[in-house]
């Protein structure tokens, strides 16, 4: 893997892609400085080694139109706070203006880009766009995991121009060194946690982690699809009727890899989906009409912990009930404690997806856990086993 640390970068001005689309108020204040903050280390390399930096990144959606709203100078009183240092600011991201800028960039200097989404070549993958971008530094750094997926101008196709000069960033290398710490080189036993709504946004995960992992816990609303696939009675509970054979295909694979799947014994259950009504505790298997499961129950969560303490690999991906209503919280929270307890005890932890790390950091488990990754979709395609476009653009 060749990263930063094979590279000095005095007197040479680093084009860096970062990820810092970051979530914003009506105000444009932004709220979450974690992908602004995660790039810092990959920052500080490049001006100790007496080099400028040149940031680039997308905001939001604006299809290839400048947008005020998603304008990069709304951020930069903000990146300048999290890194410590002041950033220049160029109203372009290629053209007269960015060239200007960057020429005029000294040691130690950094650069913010404007919004490359404000070019429809991005998204593209245009190559002239790339080289055009390629015009303003010396070499190429990729620090951005949360668009490593996505064969974007910026992402993969820049990395051509800088045969000799490419690497990873910092946070980008962490990522994927922490996947392969569970899809590779992870200390036995390995268990892996999947939650979420659907089996279907899951299936090439499972299918590529069984090989590696020697537990897997299924939960959330996919964890009904299988009950109800092996006969039991779920209520109203969410399934996917047409992907009931899947899971049995599932738990088939399971046992020819000896991965020991474990499943929920029993469900918070309601009437309906809201946080006002009654719930009560039954058997997952035996959910009356009318009734859904929106959590795993005390006995689930006291079987998960007794797996999760047991191993010295984890890797957690979705939420085993809706957290977001404060009914309905208690398996994740449990699970979250669990996995908490294990890092605690010497286990290494990734936690990664959308839903996840939004959970992870709502209820101040991100401390506590080995590595929280900055990519959901990226995660997801690594754990599938796709090498990402941004990364084979890379290792090429």
């Amino acid at each position: 893997m060749k990263t930063i640390h094979d590279f000095n970068f005095k007197n040479k001005k680093a084009l860096v892609r970062v990820d810092f689309n970051v979530p914003q108020d009506d105000s444009g204040k932004v709220t979450d400085t974690t992908r602004i903050a995660a790039v810092k280390p990959t920052v500080e390399k490049i001006l100790n080694d007496g080099g400028a930096v040149i940031l680039m990144t997308h905001l939001g959606r604006p299809k290839g139109e400048a947008k005020d709203e998603f304008s990069l100078k709304n951020i930069v009183d903000e990146v300048s706070k999290v890194l410590g240092h002041d950033i220049k600011f160029a109203e372009d991201c290629i053209g007269e203006k960015a060239q200007s800028a960057a020429n005029d960039l000294k040691p130690g200097d950094i650069l913010l880009l404007e919004n490359l989404r404000f070019h429809k070549e991005e998204e593209k993958g245009d190559e002239k766009f790339a080289e055009e971008l390629s015009k303003l530094g010396d070499a190429y750094v990729n620090d951005a995991f949360g668009t490593a997926h996505r064969a974007h101008a910026s992402t993969a196709v820049i990395a051509q121009f800088f045969p000799e000069t490419k690497f990873f960033g910092e946070l980008l290398s962490s990522e994927l060194k922490a996947i392969n710490k569970v899809l590779k080189d992870g200390e036995k036993p390995v268990t892996a946690i999947l939650g979420g709504s659907k089996v279907s946004t899951k299936i090439t995960v499972i299918e590529n982690i069984l090989p590696a992992v020697d537990n897997l816990i299924i939960g959330g609303g996919m964890a009904f699809t299988f009950i109800k696939a092996l006969g039991g009675k779920i209520g109203s509970s969410l399934v996917e009727e047409d992907k009931m054979n899947l899971a049995l295909d599932i738990i088939g694979k399971a046992k020819e890899h000896n991965v020991k799947v474990y499943l929920p014994s029993d469900a918070v259950i309601t009437e309906s989906f809201s946080n006002e009504v009654e719930t009560k505790e039954v058997d997952i298997y035996q959910i009356p009409e009318g009734w859904m499961g929106l959590d795993a129950g005390k006995k689930s969560r006291e079987q998960f912990n007794d797996v999760l303490l047991n191993s010295r690999t984890i890797l957690w991906n979705g939420p085993i009930g809706v957290f977001e209503m404060s009914n309905f919280s208690g398996g994740t929270v449990a699970l979250g404690d669990s996995i908490a307890e294990a890092t605690k005890m010497g286990a290494f932890s990734l936690v990664g997806g959308g839903d996840s790390v939004a959970f992870v950091k709502q209820f101040g488990y991100d401390d506590k856990v080995s590595y929280v990754s900055t990519g959901g979709g990226a995660m997801l395609e690594s754990l599938e086993g796709l090498e990402l476009p941004g990364v084979a653009a890379i290792n090429k």
